[in-house]
């Protein structure tokens, strides 16, 4: 089964936040606990102080009963598990359990080994050395603390039990406290705290996977849709972009794509409507050209020979007429079948302009049509074959003419330098425009939007011209607010310059 990305980021960084939650959890209770041993030490040491303090009397004086009494008066006191006074050879003179009284230990139990470890017994012992932890015979824990009994002068004066002067340490106090309370408070904490930290995990892990699935999720999954969609073939999908960042930048660039990937399927389809247009061209051309041929010739030899103003002439001249149509027709596939490569060398555009306006200046007279040229002088030459650019040229102002129509209007060419190396030259005019819909059909063979007067190759093979050049054409129109085609042929260069009468580019 397939894991989502979405899960397992949740589940790494999941997995991530509660192992730092466990460790800090852990860190937390083992402090936890520290601070309350230690500060148990404390209270137990400042314990064992008062209870030598009460008792020193007692002890100086030998009272017996009265030190008993004191001892078993404090371990009664909640928590405390026994009170006993050791004499330095390890025998109980005094306890808060009667059982034990006069009972000898070993100096290696858990009471003396802190003065005894060293094999002599210590005079002075460090705050932490006084107490210890162990395990009473039911399992629960308990902390131990000494307090030493130092000799004295009235104790080694006295003559009821007087010690030698060079004895330092008589004793020791050993008070016995329980440790349940304190690991009943550590296991509450070590519960609340897992129970915080598995709320913790699960509080981010939620918003993760909310933050996951809006921020990310849900980009990705509209990414993956129109990805699906185009690879269906529907290219005109679009991804909205609702957001600035990577992915704003990555749904735009894929909206970028999808346009380019349009763009190349149309022109694609344009090269394979040519190719078949091409190979219908070559077995037509042969099959029509000769019989057409003939029929005009003859036509137009009778057309001489007719009577002026007889039925016999019209019929004629509507022959010639429409057999000449047909001849520019098998012309125009002709040049599909067997398109001509451009001879390039250094073209002046604006000189070609120039004389192509002249050739239309007549025809644009009797329409009323007006012809602006607006073309620098400093206008960069072209790598480009003159008499393919000016066919190119002659073409769009024919078909700007016949788009203004009997009204009459206006015709602009602008030659200008474009970007990246080119040339770009712009025809526009004033005419009645194109529909949305004809608009991306313009340079398809055989389509017109001049009815029955256009044969519709004029502007395919105006396309065919300037893509051999390794330029671009582009159509803006507006119904009713005219019509601008863009060519763009690339600017002349060092390595376009013809050497021995070829073209570099060819060679």
């Amino acid at each position: 089964m397939r894991s989502r990305i979405g899960i397992r980021a949740v589940l790494a960084v999941g997995a991530a936040t509660a192992l730092t939650i466990g460790v800090m959890a852990v860190i937390v209770i083992c402090a936890h606990q520290a601070e309350l041993i230690a500060e148990l030490r404390r209270s137990t040491t400042q314990l064992a102080e008062t209870i030598r303090s009460s008792t020193h009397y007692d002890m100086l004086e030998n009272r017996r009963e009265s030190l008993h009494r004191q001892i078993v008066a404090v371990s009664a006191q909640p928590g405390i598990e026994k009170v006993r006074v050791f004499n330095k050879d390890g025998r109980i003179m005094f306890s808060s359990d009667g059982t034990e009284i006069g009972r000898s230990v070993d100096t290696r139990a858990e009471a003396c080994f802190g003065c005894h470890a060293t094999g002599q017994p210590l005079t002075r012992l460090s705050m932490a050395a006084r107490s210890r932890i162990y395990r009473a015979s039911d399992g629960h824990r308990v902390l131990g603390t000494i307090a030493p009994i130092h000799n004295e002068p009235g104790c080694s004066a006295s003559a009821c039990h007087a010690h030698a002067p060079g004895q330092r340490v008589l004793g020791v106090l050993d008070v016995n406290v329980s440790l349940a309370t304190v690991d009943r408070e550590i296991a509450d904490s070590r519960r609340r705290m897992v129970l915080l930290a598995g709320c913790a995990i699960a509080a981010g892990s939620g918003m993760l996977l909310w933050l996951t699935r809006s921020l990310v999720l849900q980009p990705v999954r509209a990414l993956a849709d129109g990805t699906r969609r185009v690879a269906d073939g529907d290219l005109t999908t679009t991804v909205p972009v609702t957001r600035d960042d990577e992915l704003g930048d990555l749904a735009t660039t894929f909206n970028e794509m999808t346009r380019r990937l349009r763009d190349a399927q149309t022109q694609l389809v344009q090269a394979d409507r040519l190719a078949s247009v091409g190979r219908l061209a070559a077995g037509v051309a042969h099959e029509i050209n000769n019989p057409l041929t003939g029929v005009l010739t003859y036509a137009s030899f009778l057309l001489k020979r007719a009577e002026p103003g007889s039925a016999t002439r019209d019929d004629l001249e509507v022959i010639v007429r429409e057999t000449t149509r047909c001849r520019e027709i098998v012309k125009n596939l002709l040049d599909y079948a067997r398109p001509t490569p451009p001879h390039r060398a250094p073209v002046d555009l604006r000189e070609v302009v120039g004389r192509s306006a002249s050739l239309v200046a007549n025809q644009f007279t009797q329409r009323r049509v007006r012809l602006e040229v607006d073309a620098p002088v400093d206008l960069p030459q072209v790598s480009a074959d003159p008499n393919q650019i000016e066919q190119v040229i002659v073409n769009l102002l024919v078909n700007a003419a016949d788009a203004i129509g009997a009204e009459g209007g206006t015709v602009r060419v602008r030659a200008r330098p474009g970007p990246d190396g080119f040339v770009e030259l712009a025809v526009e005019d004033t005419g009645h425009g194109i529909s949305p819909d004809d608009l991306p059909h313009v340079f398809e063979p055989f389509f017109t939007t001049k009815g029955s007067h256009g044969t519709g190759l004029g502007l395919a093979v105006t396309w065919g011209i300037v893509e051999g050049h390794g330029g671009t054409i582009g159509v803006e129109s507006e119904a009713g607010a005219g019509t601008r085609f863009t060519v763009r042929l690339p600017v002349m260069t060092t390595t376009d310059v013809p050497v021995g009468g070829r073209d570099a580019t060819a060679a």
